[in-house]
Protein backbone atom coordinates (compact mmCIF):
# COMPACT_ATOMS: atom_id res chain seq x y z
CA UNK A 1 0.00 0.00 0.00
CA UNK A 2 1.26 3.53 -0.76
CA UNK A 3 0.46 7.05 0.45
CA UNK A 4 -2.25 7.40 -2.17
CA UNK A 5 -4.11 4.44 -0.69
CA UNK A 6 -3.71 5.94 2.77
CA UNK A 7 -5.23 9.23 1.63
CA UNK A 8 -8.11 7.43 -0.08
CA UNK A 9 -8.93 5.39 3.02
CA UNK A 10 -8.68 8.44 5.31
CA UNK A 11 -11.02 10.46 3.07
CA UNK A 12 -13.53 7.60 2.78
CA UNK A 13 -13.44 6.91 6.52
CA UNK A 14 -13.84 10.60 7.33
CA UNK A 15 -16.84 10.71 4.99
CA UNK A 16 -18.30 7.67 6.73
CA UNK A 17 -17.95 9.30 10.15
CA UNK A 18 -19.56 12.52 8.91
CA UNK A 19 -22.50 10.66 7.35
CA UNK A 20 -22.91 8.58 10.50
CA UNK A 21 -23.03 11.76 12.58
CA UNK A 22 -25.49 13.52 10.24
CA UNK A 23 -27.75 10.46 10.44
CA UNK A 24 -29.30 11.18 7.02
CA UNK A 25 -28.71 7.69 5.62
CA UNK A 26 -28.86 4.36 7.38
CA UNK A 27 -25.63 3.12 8.92
CA UNK A 28 -25.59 -0.08 6.91
CA UNK A 29 -26.04 1.75 3.60
CA UNK A 30 -23.21 4.18 4.40
CA UNK A 31 -20.88 1.32 5.40
CA UNK A 32 -21.71 -0.67 2.27
CA UNK A 33 -21.06 2.36 0.02
CA UNK A 34 -17.69 2.92 1.71
CA UNK A 35 -16.74 -0.72 1.16
CA UNK A 36 -17.69 -0.60 -2.52
CA UNK A 37 -15.78 2.65 -3.08
CA UNK A 38 -12.60 1.12 -1.65
CA UNK A 39 -13.08 -1.99 -3.78
CA UNK A 40 -13.64 0.05 -6.96
CA UNK A 41 -10.56 2.18 -6.24
CA UNK A 42 -8.47 -0.94 -5.73
CA UNK A 43 -7.67 -0.41 -2.05
CA UNK A 44 -9.53 -3.59 -1.09
CA UNK A 45 -9.17 -6.67 -3.27
CA UNK A 46 -12.46 -7.64 -4.88
CA UNK A 47 -12.13 -11.22 -3.69
CA UNK A 48 -11.87 -10.01 -0.08
CA UNK A 49 -14.70 -7.48 -0.29
CA UNK A 50 -17.27 -9.54 1.53
CA UNK A 51 -15.03 -11.58 3.81
CA UNK A 52 -16.32 -9.47 6.69
CA UNK A 53 -19.64 -11.28 6.57
CA UNK A 54 -17.83 -14.51 7.47
CA UNK A 55 -16.12 -12.86 10.44
CA UNK A 56 -16.82 -14.63 13.78
CA UNK A 57 -18.07 -11.35 15.28
CA UNK A 58 -20.79 -11.06 12.62
CA UNK A 59 -21.83 -14.69 13.03
CA UNK A 60 -21.92 -14.34 16.81
CA UNK A 61 -24.06 -11.18 16.74
CA UNK A 62 -26.56 -12.85 14.38
CA UNK A 63 -26.73 -15.96 16.58
CA UNK A 64 -27.23 -13.85 19.74
CA UNK A 65 -30.21 -12.14 18.11
CA UNK A 66 -31.78 -15.52 17.27
CA UNK A 67 -31.19 -16.74 20.82
CA UNK A 68 -32.78 -13.55 22.15
CA UNK A 69 -35.89 -14.31 20.10
CA UNK A 70 -35.87 -17.83 21.56
CA UNK A 71 -35.85 -16.54 25.13
CA UNK A 72 -38.79 -14.31 24.29
CA UNK A 73 -40.77 -17.14 22.66
CA UNK A 74 -40.07 -19.51 25.55
CA UNK A 75 -42.38 -17.56 27.87
CA UNK A 76 -39.56 -16.31 30.10
CA UNK A 77 -40.50 -12.71 29.49
CA UNK A 78 -44.10 -13.33 30.56
CA UNK A 79 -42.82 -14.61 33.90
CA UNK A 80 -40.56 -11.58 34.29
CA UNK A 81 -43.42 -9.25 33.38
CA UNK A 82 -45.75 -10.70 35.99
CA UNK A 83 -43.04 -10.53 38.66
CA UNK A 84 -42.23 -6.90 37.91
CA UNK A 85 -45.90 -5.92 37.91
CA UNK A 86 -45.94 -6.71 41.64
CA UNK A 87 -43.39 -4.01 42.45
CA UNK A 88 -45.99 -1.97 44.35
CA UNK A 89 -46.49 1.79 44.38
CA UNK A 90 -43.20 2.91 45.98
CA UNK A 91 -41.21 4.74 43.32
CA UNK A 92 -37.78 3.73 44.62
CA UNK A 93 -38.77 0.06 44.62
CA UNK A 94 -40.28 0.34 41.14
CA UNK A 95 -37.20 2.03 39.68
CA UNK A 96 -34.86 -0.45 41.38
CA UNK A 97 -36.78 -3.46 40.05
CA UNK A 98 -36.98 -2.04 36.52
CA UNK A 99 -33.34 -0.97 36.18
CA UNK A 100 -31.85 -4.06 37.84
CA UNK A 101 -34.04 -6.38 35.75
CA UNK A 102 -33.15 -4.72 32.45
CA UNK A 103 -29.45 -4.77 33.38
CA UNK A 104 -29.54 -8.50 34.18
CA UNK A 105 -31.45 -9.28 30.98
CA UNK A 106 -29.05 -7.17 28.95
CA UNK A 107 -26.10 -9.17 30.24
CA UNK A 108 -27.42 -12.39 28.72
CA UNK A 109 -29.36 -11.21 25.68
CA UNK A 110 -29.08 -8.37 23.22
CA UNK A 111 -29.45 -5.15 25.24
CA UNK A 112 -31.70 -3.53 22.63
CA UNK A 113 -34.01 -6.53 22.82
CA UNK A 114 -34.02 -6.35 26.62
CA UNK A 115 -34.88 -2.66 26.44
CA UNK A 116 -37.74 -3.25 24.02
CA UNK A 117 -39.16 -5.89 26.35
CA UNK A 118 -39.01 -3.65 29.41
CA UNK A 119 -40.42 -0.50 27.80
CA UNK A 120 -44.13 -1.44 27.89
CA UNK A 121 -43.76 -2.75 31.43
CA UNK A 122 -42.30 0.57 32.59
CA UNK A 123 -45.08 2.48 30.83
CA UNK A 124 -47.72 0.36 32.50
CA UNK A 125 -46.17 0.99 35.93
CA UNK A 126 -46.01 4.73 35.24
CA UNK A 127 -49.68 4.80 34.25
CA UNK A 128 -50.81 2.85 37.29
CA UNK A 129 -48.74 5.05 39.62
CA UNK A 130 -49.93 8.27 37.92
CA UNK A 131 -46.35 9.42 37.34
CA UNK A 132 -44.62 10.85 34.31
CA UNK A 133 -43.06 8.05 32.25
CA UNK A 134 -40.02 10.26 31.64
CA UNK A 135 -38.62 9.41 35.07
CA UNK A 136 -38.79 5.68 34.29
CA UNK A 137 -37.78 5.31 30.67
CA UNK A 138 -34.38 7.00 30.49
CA UNK A 139 -33.17 5.10 33.59
CA UNK A 140 -34.06 1.73 32.10
CA UNK A 141 -32.45 2.72 28.79
CA UNK A 142 -29.22 3.54 30.63
CA UNK A 143 -29.60 0.35 32.68
CA UNK A 144 -29.69 -1.71 29.49
CA UNK A 145 -26.41 -0.13 28.35
CA UNK A 146 -24.78 -0.87 31.70
CA UNK A 147 -25.93 -4.50 31.74
CA UNK A 148 -24.45 -5.08 28.31
CA UNK A 149 -20.98 -4.41 29.73
CA UNK A 150 -20.99 -7.54 31.88
CA UNK A 151 -20.68 -10.39 29.36
CA UNK A 152 -19.30 -11.07 25.93
CA UNK A 153 -22.76 -11.34 24.34
CA UNK A 154 -24.34 -8.35 26.08
CA UNK A 155 -23.52 -5.93 23.29
CA UNK A 156 -21.89 -6.16 19.82
CA UNK A 157 -18.81 -4.04 20.76
CA UNK A 158 -17.75 -6.70 23.28
CA UNK A 159 -17.85 -9.37 20.59
CA UNK A 160 -15.86 -7.18 18.20
CA UNK A 161 -13.26 -6.44 20.89
CA UNK A 162 -12.91 -10.14 21.71
CA UNK A 163 -12.26 -11.03 18.07
CA UNK A 164 -9.81 -8.13 17.71
CA UNK A 165 -7.78 -9.58 20.55
CA UNK A 166 -7.68 -12.95 18.79
CA UNK A 167 -6.52 -11.31 15.56
CA UNK A 168 -3.71 -9.66 17.52
CA UNK A 169 -2.22 -13.02 18.34
CA UNK A 170 -4.00 -13.81 21.59
CA UNK A 171 -7.08 -15.79 22.42
CA UNK A 172 -10.47 -14.05 22.27
CA UNK A 173 -11.94 -12.73 25.48
CA UNK A 174 -14.20 -15.35 27.04
CA UNK A 175 -17.81 -15.01 28.17
CA UNK A 176 -17.16 -13.48 31.57
CA UNK A 177 -13.82 -11.72 31.01
CA UNK A 178 -15.74 -8.44 30.86
CA UNK A 179 -17.46 -9.02 34.21
CA UNK A 180 -14.68 -7.87 36.62
CA UNK A 181 -14.95 -4.40 35.07
CA UNK A 182 -18.55 -4.50 33.91
CA UNK A 183 -20.09 -5.57 37.23
CA UNK A 184 -18.72 -2.73 39.41
CA UNK A 185 -19.51 -0.21 36.68
CA UNK A 186 -23.06 -1.57 36.42
CA UNK A 187 -23.67 -1.70 40.19
CA UNK A 188 -22.45 1.82 40.88
CA UNK A 189 -24.13 3.13 37.74
CA UNK A 190 -27.47 1.66 38.83
CA UNK A 191 -27.05 3.09 42.34
CA UNK A 192 -26.43 6.52 40.85
CA UNK A 193 -29.53 6.25 38.63
CA UNK A 194 -31.78 5.05 41.46
CA UNK A 195 -30.58 7.46 44.15
CA UNK A 196 -29.79 10.63 42.22
CA UNK A 197 -29.73 10.30 38.43
CA UNK A 198 -33.50 10.22 37.86
CA UNK A 199 -33.75 13.62 39.60
CA UNK A 200 -31.60 15.14 36.84
CA UNK A 201 -33.99 14.12 34.06
CA UNK A 202 -36.06 17.03 32.72
CA UNK A 203 -39.59 15.84 33.47
CA UNK A 204 -42.13 16.43 30.75
CA UNK A 205 -45.28 17.34 32.64
CA UNK A 206 -47.21 17.51 29.38
CA UNK A 207 -46.60 13.76 28.97
CA UNK A 208 -49.10 12.41 31.46
CA UNK A 209 -48.68 8.86 32.65
CA UNK A 210 -52.40 8.28 32.48
CA UNK A 211 -52.54 9.38 28.86
CA UNK A 212 -49.20 8.21 27.49
CA UNK A 213 -49.93 6.13 24.40
CA UNK A 214 -53.35 5.43 25.91
CA UNK A 215 -54.94 6.60 22.69
CA UNK A 216 -52.48 4.43 20.80
CA UNK A 217 -52.80 1.35 22.95
CA UNK A 218 -56.52 1.48 23.57
CA UNK A 219 -58.50 -0.10 20.78
CA UNK A 220 -61.70 -2.03 20.30
CA UNK A 221 -61.66 -5.69 19.35
CA UNK A 222 -63.92 -8.73 19.47
CA UNK A 223 -63.33 -11.81 21.61
CA UNK A 224 -65.18 -15.11 21.27
CA UNK A 225 -66.23 -17.15 24.31
CA UNK A 226 -65.68 -20.90 23.66
CA UNK A 227 -67.68 -23.43 25.62
CA UNK A 228 -64.60 -24.36 27.68
CA UNK A 229 -64.14 -20.80 29.00
CA UNK A 230 -64.36 -20.22 32.75
CA UNK A 231 -66.82 -17.36 32.23
CA UNK A 232 -69.51 -19.48 30.57
CA UNK A 233 -72.56 -19.22 32.84
CA UNK A 234 -71.05 -16.31 34.73
CA UNK A 235 -72.32 -12.74 34.77
CA UNK A 236 -70.56 -9.83 33.06
CA UNK A 237 -69.66 -8.29 36.42
CA UNK A 238 -67.68 -11.43 37.36
CA UNK A 239 -65.14 -10.82 34.59
CA UNK A 240 -63.30 -8.29 36.77
CA UNK A 241 -63.13 -10.84 39.59
CA UNK A 242 -61.74 -13.61 37.39
CA UNK A 243 -59.10 -11.45 35.66
CA UNK A 244 -56.81 -8.61 36.72
CA UNK A 245 -57.02 -7.02 33.27
CA UNK A 246 -58.42 -3.51 32.94
CA UNK A 247 -60.78 -3.56 29.97
CA UNK A 248 -64.20 -2.12 29.20
CA UNK A 249 -66.94 -4.48 27.97
CA UNK A 250 -68.60 -2.25 25.38
CA UNK A 251 -71.04 -4.77 23.96
CA UNK A 252 -72.08 -8.41 23.97
CA UNK A 253 -73.10 -10.02 20.65
CA UNK A 254 -75.27 -13.15 20.65
CA UNK A 255 -76.23 -14.26 17.17
CA UNK A 256 -77.81 -11.24 15.54
CA UNK A 257 -78.62 -9.57 18.87
CA UNK A 258 -76.30 -6.82 20.10
CA UNK A 259 -76.39 -5.79 23.78
CA UNK A 260 -74.67 -2.42 23.99
CA UNK A 261 -73.25 -1.60 27.44
CA UNK A 262 -74.57 -4.94 28.72
CA UNK A 263 -75.99 -5.17 32.21
CA UNK A 264 -73.58 -6.31 34.90
CA UNK A 265 -75.98 -9.20 35.57
CA UNK A 266 -76.07 -10.40 31.96
CA UNK A 267 -75.21 -14.11 31.75
CA UNK A 268 -72.46 -15.15 29.33
CA UNK A 269 -73.14 -18.13 27.08
CA UNK A 270 -70.93 -20.25 24.76
CA UNK A 271 -70.12 -18.59 21.42
CA UNK A 272 -70.98 -15.13 22.71
CA UNK A 273 -68.81 -12.34 21.34
CA UNK A 274 -67.49 -9.67 23.69
CA UNK A 275 -66.63 -6.28 22.21
CA UNK A 276 -63.90 -4.93 24.50
CA UNK A 277 -61.79 -1.81 24.68
CA UNK A 278 -58.37 -1.81 26.31
CA UNK A 279 -54.65 -1.88 25.75
CA UNK A 280 -52.96 -4.85 24.09
CA UNK A 281 -51.35 -6.00 27.33
CA UNK A 282 -54.63 -6.06 29.26
CA UNK A 283 -56.48 -7.84 26.46
CA UNK A 284 -53.73 -10.45 26.32
CA UNK A 285 -54.14 -10.96 30.09
CA UNK A 286 -57.92 -11.22 29.72
CA UNK A 287 -57.57 -13.88 27.02
CA UNK A 288 -55.13 -15.94 29.09
CA UNK A 289 -57.11 -15.66 32.36
CA UNK A 290 -60.55 -16.41 30.96
CA UNK A 291 -59.75 -18.89 28.21
CA UNK A 292 -61.33 -16.79 25.48
CA UNK A 293 -59.92 -16.05 22.05
CA UNK A 294 -59.70 -13.44 19.33
CA UNK A 295 -62.70 -13.41 17.03
CA UNK A 296 -62.00 -15.56 13.98
CA UNK A 297 -63.33 -12.95 11.60
CA UNK A 298 -61.91 -9.59 10.69
CA UNK A 299 -61.16 -6.98 13.36
CA UNK A 300 -60.43 -3.83 11.42
CA UNK A 301 -59.93 -4.47 7.74
CA UNK A 302 -62.07 -6.41 5.32
CA UNK A 303 -59.09 -7.23 3.11
CA UNK A 304 -57.58 -9.51 5.75
CA UNK A 305 -59.19 -12.95 5.48
CA UNK A 306 -60.56 -14.97 8.36
CA UNK A 307 -58.05 -17.75 7.83
CA UNK A 308 -55.14 -15.57 8.89
CA UNK A 309 -54.33 -14.97 12.52
CA UNK A 310 -54.31 -11.27 13.25
CA UNK A 311 -51.98 -9.47 15.63
CA UNK A 312 -51.61 -5.93 16.82
CA UNK A 313 -48.16 -4.68 17.66
CA UNK A 314 -46.78 -1.49 19.11
CA UNK A 315 -43.57 -0.48 17.41
CA UNK A 316 -41.12 2.39 17.52
CA UNK A 317 -39.63 3.84 14.35
CA UNK A 318 -35.87 3.31 14.63
CA UNK A 319 -33.19 5.66 13.41
CA UNK A 320 -32.55 3.39 10.41
CA UNK A 321 -36.20 2.91 9.44
CA UNK A 322 -37.41 3.19 5.87
CA UNK A 323 -40.43 5.06 7.23
CA UNK A 324 -38.55 8.14 8.46
CA UNK A 325 -39.66 11.20 6.50
CA UNK A 326 -42.31 9.28 4.55
CA UNK A 327 -46.08 8.87 4.81
CA UNK A 328 -48.15 5.72 5.03
CA UNK A 329 -49.77 6.65 1.72
CA UNK A 330 -46.37 7.00 0.07
CA UNK A 331 -45.19 3.70 1.55
CA UNK A 332 -48.40 1.93 0.49
CA UNK A 333 -48.19 0.19 3.85
CA UNK A 334 -51.21 -2.02 3.37
CA UNK A 335 -50.66 -2.91 -0.29
CA UNK A 336 -46.96 -3.73 0.05
CA UNK A 337 -46.69 -5.08 3.59
CA UNK A 338 -50.23 -6.10 4.55
CA UNK A 339 -50.21 -3.76 7.55
CA UNK A 340 -52.78 -1.28 8.83
CA UNK A 341 -51.64 1.78 10.80
CA UNK A 342 -54.15 2.38 13.57
CA UNK A 343 -52.55 5.20 15.57
CA UNK A 344 -49.43 7.32 16.01
CA UNK A 345 -47.99 8.78 19.21
CA UNK A 346 -45.19 11.35 19.07
CA UNK A 347 -43.39 12.33 22.28
CA UNK A 348 -46.32 11.04 24.30
CA UNK A 349 -49.03 12.87 22.36
CA UNK A 350 -51.54 11.34 19.99
CA UNK A 351 -51.30 12.51 16.39
CA UNK A 352 -54.63 13.87 15.21
CA UNK A 353 -55.82 14.16 11.64
CA UNK A 354 -55.33 11.82 8.71
CA UNK A 355 -52.73 9.21 9.63
CA UNK A 356 -52.00 8.19 6.05
CA UNK A 357 -50.72 11.67 5.18
CA UNK A 358 -48.67 12.24 8.36
CA UNK A 359 -44.93 12.45 7.79
CA UNK A 360 -43.33 9.92 10.11
CA UNK A 361 -40.33 10.65 12.32
CA UNK A 362 -37.68 8.67 14.17
CA UNK A 363 -38.95 7.67 17.61
CA UNK A 364 -42.65 7.77 16.66
CA UNK A 365 -44.71 5.11 18.39
CA UNK A 366 -47.10 3.25 16.09
CA UNK A 367 -49.91 0.78 16.60
CA UNK A 368 -50.01 -1.52 13.58
CA UNK A 369 -52.16 -4.49 12.66
CA UNK A 370 -51.47 -7.38 10.34
CA UNK A 371 -51.30 -11.15 9.87
CA UNK A 372 -48.88 -12.91 12.18
CA UNK A 373 -47.15 -14.50 9.19
CA UNK A 374 -46.09 -11.14 7.78
CA UNK A 375 -46.09 -8.75 10.74
CA UNK A 376 -42.64 -9.65 12.06
CA UNK A 377 -40.89 -9.73 8.69
CA UNK A 378 -42.54 -6.49 7.56
CA UNK A 379 -41.52 -4.76 10.79
CA UNK A 380 -37.94 -5.87 10.26
CA UNK A 381 -37.94 -4.71 6.64
CA UNK A 382 -39.29 -1.32 7.63
CA UNK A 383 -36.84 -0.86 10.51
CA UNK A 384 -39.44 -0.95 13.28
CA UNK A 385 -38.60 -1.98 16.83
CA UNK A 386 -41.49 -4.00 18.31
CA UNK A 387 -42.55 -3.56 21.89
CA UNK A 388 -42.69 -7.30 22.41
CA UNK A 389 -44.69 -7.30 25.61
CA UNK A 390 -47.49 -5.36 24.00
CA UNK A 391 -48.58 -7.71 21.24
CA UNK A 392 -51.20 -10.43 21.40
CA UNK A 393 -49.68 -13.84 20.78
CA UNK A 394 -51.88 -16.81 21.49
CA UNK A 395 -51.20 -20.49 21.59
CA UNK A 396 -47.51 -19.99 22.24
CA UNK A 397 -46.28 -22.90 24.29
CA UNK A 398 -44.22 -21.94 27.32
CA UNK A 399 -40.90 -23.80 27.29
CA UNK A 400 -38.95 -21.75 29.77
CA UNK A 401 -36.94 -24.51 31.40
CA UNK A 402 -35.91 -26.08 28.10
CA UNK A 403 -34.84 -22.73 26.67
CA UNK A 404 -32.86 -21.83 29.79
CA UNK A 405 -31.21 -25.26 29.87
CA UNK A 406 -30.12 -24.99 26.22
CA UNK A 407 -28.87 -21.46 26.79
CA UNK A 408 -26.99 -22.38 29.99
CA UNK A 409 -25.21 -25.33 28.34
CA UNK A 410 -24.11 -23.08 25.48
CA UNK A 411 -22.84 -20.40 27.86
CA UNK A 412 -20.92 -22.93 29.96
CA UNK A 413 -19.26 -24.54 26.93
CA UNK A 414 -18.04 -21.09 25.90
CA UNK A 415 -17.08 -20.04 29.43
CA UNK A 416 -14.89 -23.13 29.89
CA UNK A 417 -13.41 -22.76 26.39
CA UNK A 418 -14.83 -26.07 25.21
CA UNK A 419 -16.15 -24.31 22.11
CA UNK A 420 -15.41 -20.88 20.62
CA UNK A 421 -18.12 -18.39 21.51
CA UNK A 422 -19.28 -18.05 17.90
CA UNK A 423 -19.75 -21.82 17.62
CA UNK A 424 -21.36 -22.17 21.07
CA UNK A 425 -23.96 -19.46 20.48
CA UNK A 426 -24.68 -20.76 16.99
CA UNK A 427 -25.26 -24.25 18.43
CA UNK A 428 -27.70 -22.75 20.94
CA UNK A 429 -29.54 -20.95 18.13
CA UNK A 430 -29.73 -24.10 15.99
CA UNK A 431 -30.97 -26.26 18.89
CA UNK A 432 -33.64 -23.66 19.68
CA UNK A 433 -34.73 -23.87 16.05
CA UNK A 434 -34.75 -27.68 16.05
CA UNK A 435 -36.80 -27.83 19.26
CA UNK A 436 -39.28 -25.24 18.00
CA UNK A 437 -38.46 -22.66 20.67
CA UNK A 438 -37.67 -20.31 17.81
CA UNK A 439 -40.24 -20.87 15.04
CA UNK A 440 -38.55 -21.49 11.72
CA UNK A 441 -40.44 -18.54 10.21
CA UNK A 442 -38.79 -16.24 12.77
CA UNK A 443 -35.22 -17.32 11.99
CA UNK A 444 -34.37 -14.48 9.64
CA UNK A 445 -36.82 -11.90 10.97
CA UNK A 446 -35.20 -12.10 14.42
CA UNK A 447 -31.88 -10.85 13.03
CA UNK A 448 -31.26 -7.11 12.90
CA UNK A 449 -29.92 -7.09 9.35
CA UNK A 450 -28.76 -3.43 9.33
CA UNK A 451 -26.33 -4.28 12.15
CA UNK A 452 -25.12 -7.38 10.28
CA UNK A 453 -24.59 -5.39 7.07
CA UNK A 454 -22.85 -2.64 9.03
CA UNK A 455 -20.42 -5.06 10.65
CA UNK A 456 -19.83 -7.10 7.50
CA UNK A 457 -19.00 -3.94 5.53
CA UNK A 458 -17.04 -2.06 8.20
CA UNK A 459 -14.72 -4.94 9.12
CA UNK A 460 -12.93 -4.91 5.69
CA UNK A 461 -12.92 -1.09 5.77
CA UNK A 462 -11.32 -1.14 9.22
CA UNK A 463 -8.81 -3.75 8.06
CA UNK A 464 -7.91 -1.60 5.06
CA UNK A 465 -7.42 1.39 7.35
CA UNK A 466 -4.96 -0.69 9.36
CA UNK A 467 -3.21 -2.15 6.30
CA UNK A 468 -2.47 1.24 4.71
CA UNK A 469 -0.95 2.54 7.93
CA UNK A 470 -3.90 4.59 9.16
CA UNK A 471 -3.87 3.19 12.68
CA UNK A 472 -0.10 3.78 12.91
CA UNK A 473 -0.56 7.39 11.79
CA UNK A 474 -3.35 8.13 14.30
CA UNK A 475 -1.49 6.30 17.07
CA UNK A 476 1.61 8.43 16.45
CA UNK A 477 -0.48 11.59 16.53
CA UNK A 478 -2.03 10.62 19.86
CA UNK A 479 1.30 9.62 21.39
CA UNK A 480 3.04 12.76 20.14
CA UNK A 481 0.24 15.00 21.42
CA UNK A 482 1.04 14.15 25.04
CA UNK A 483 4.48 14.96 26.36
CA UNK A 484 4.00 12.49 29.23
CA UNK A 485 1.77 9.89 27.61
CA UNK A 486 1.98 6.91 29.91
CA UNK A 487 0.05 3.69 29.30
CA UNK A 488 -2.41 4.75 32.01
CA UNK A 489 -3.06 8.07 30.31
CA UNK A 490 -3.38 6.31 26.94
CA UNK A 491 -6.11 4.03 28.31
CA UNK A 492 -8.01 7.06 29.62
CA UNK A 493 -7.65 8.87 26.29
CA UNK A 494 -8.89 5.82 24.37
CA UNK A 495 -11.92 5.52 26.66
CA UNK A 496 -12.78 9.23 26.33
CA UNK A 497 -12.46 9.17 22.53
CA UNK A 498 -14.59 6.00 22.33
CA UNK A 499 -17.25 7.58 24.55
CA UNK A 500 -17.39 10.77 22.50
CA UNK A 501 -17.66 8.85 19.24
CA UNK A 502 -20.32 6.49 20.62
CA UNK A 503 -22.63 9.42 21.30
CA UNK A 504 -22.84 10.26 17.61
CA UNK A 505 -21.96 6.96 15.89
CA UNK A 506 -23.22 3.41 16.08
CA UNK A 507 -21.38 1.67 18.92
CA UNK A 508 -20.43 -1.33 16.76
CA UNK A 509 -18.81 1.01 14.22
CA UNK A 510 -16.89 2.72 17.03
CA UNK A 511 -15.53 -0.63 18.19
CA UNK A 512 -14.50 -1.59 14.64
CA UNK A 513 -12.56 1.67 14.21
CA UNK A 514 -11.09 2.00 17.72
CA UNK A 515 -10.00 -1.61 18.38
CA UNK A 516 -7.11 -1.63 15.84
CA UNK A 517 -6.07 1.83 17.06
CA UNK A 518 -5.95 0.64 20.67
CA UNK A 519 -3.83 -2.35 19.65
CA UNK A 520 -1.44 -0.15 17.66
CA UNK A 521 -0.94 2.25 20.58
CA UNK A 522 -0.26 -0.70 22.91
CA UNK A 523 2.27 -2.15 20.47
CA UNK A 524 4.10 1.17 20.16
CA UNK A 525 4.28 1.41 23.95
CA UNK A 526 5.35 -2.25 24.19
CA UNK A 527 2.59 -3.04 26.68
CA UNK A 528 -0.36 -5.42 26.76
CA UNK A 529 -3.26 -4.36 24.57
CA UNK A 530 -5.86 -5.83 26.95
CA UNK A 531 -6.41 -2.69 29.09
CA UNK A 532 -6.80 -0.55 25.99
CA UNK A 533 -9.23 -2.99 24.36
CA UNK A 534 -11.26 -3.00 27.56
CA UNK A 535 -11.30 0.80 27.46
CA UNK A 536 -12.75 0.65 23.94
CA UNK A 537 -15.37 -1.89 25.06
CA UNK A 538 -16.51 0.34 27.94
CA UNK A 539 -16.36 3.58 25.98
CA UNK A 540 -18.14 2.28 22.88
CA UNK A 541 -21.07 1.02 24.94
CA UNK A 542 -21.55 4.09 27.15
CA UNK A 543 -23.50 6.48 24.93
CA UNK A 544 -25.47 8.30 27.61
CA UNK A 545 -25.51 11.87 26.29
CA UNK A 546 -27.64 11.71 23.13
CA UNK A 547 -30.65 9.78 21.84
CA UNK A 548 -28.84 8.73 18.65
CA UNK A 549 -25.77 7.01 20.09
CA UNK A 550 -27.60 3.82 21.01
CA UNK A 551 -30.93 2.36 19.95
CA UNK A 552 -32.02 1.93 23.57
CA UNK A 553 -31.89 5.71 23.92
CA UNK A 554 -33.77 6.18 20.66
CA UNK A 555 -36.39 3.66 21.72
CA UNK A 556 -37.49 5.73 24.73
CA UNK A 557 -37.33 9.17 23.12
CA UNK A 558 -40.87 9.15 21.71
CA UNK A 559 -42.72 7.36 24.53
CA UNK A 560 -40.86 9.43 27.15
CA UNK A 561 -41.50 12.71 25.40
CA UNK A 562 -37.77 13.54 25.56
CA UNK A 563 -36.00 16.20 23.55
CA UNK A 564 -32.50 15.79 22.14
CA UNK A 565 -30.98 17.88 24.95
CA UNK A 566 -32.73 15.97 27.76
CA UNK A 567 -30.13 13.19 27.82
CA UNK A 568 -26.97 15.00 28.88
CA UNK A 569 -28.06 16.25 32.37
CA UNK A 570 -28.01 12.65 33.62
CA UNK A 571 -25.82 11.27 30.82
CA UNK A 572 -22.75 13.44 31.47
CA UNK A 573 -22.48 12.52 35.17
CA UNK A 574 -23.05 8.89 34.15
CA UNK A 575 -20.13 8.96 31.74
CA UNK A 576 -17.87 10.59 34.32
CA UNK A 577 -18.91 7.99 36.90
CA UNK A 578 -18.21 5.17 34.46
CA UNK A 579 -14.69 6.49 33.89
CA UNK A 580 -14.03 6.89 37.61
CA UNK A 581 -15.07 3.29 38.26
CA UNK A 582 -13.91 1.60 35.07
CA UNK A 583 -10.34 2.92 34.83
CA UNK A 584 -9.13 1.64 38.25
CA UNK A 585 -10.96 -1.64 37.62
CA UNK A 586 -9.22 -2.08 34.27
CA UNK A 587 -5.80 -1.31 35.76
CA UNK A 588 -6.42 -3.77 38.60
CA UNK A 589 -7.77 -6.67 36.53
CA UNK A 590 -5.83 -6.16 33.27
CA UNK A 591 -2.27 -5.05 34.10
CA UNK A 592 0.12 -3.85 31.41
Amino acid sequence: MDNQDLIIVLVVLAGVLVLFALNRWRYDVVALIALLILVILGVIDGEDAFMGFAHPAVITVAAVLVVTRGLVHSGLIDVVTKAISKAGENFAVQLTVLTVTVAVLSAFMNNIGAMALMLPIAIRIARKSDRSPSIYLMPIAFGSLLGGLITLIGTPPNIIIAMARAENGGSPFSMFDFAPVGIPVTILGLLFIILLGWRLIPQREDVEAGQLIANVKDYITELTVPKESVIVGKRVMEISRLSDSEVVIMALIRGRQIYRAPSAYKLIRPNDTLVVKGCTENIKTLIEDLGIQLHEEREFDEDITSSEEIELAEVVISQNSLMVGRTVRGLRLHDRYGLNLLAISRQGRDIAGRLDSTSLKEGDLLLIQGPRETLSSASTSLGLIPLASGDISLGRQKRIYLALAIFAVGILTAAFDYLPIAVAIMVVAVVMLMTGIVPMKDLYTSIDWPIIILLGAMIPVGAAFDDVGGTTLIADLILNAGSVMTPYVAVAVIMVVSMLLSNILNNAAVAVVMAPLAIEIANKMSVSADPMLMAVAIGASCAFMTPIGHQSNTLVMGPGGYRFTDYWPMGLPMQLLVMVVALPSIFLVWPF
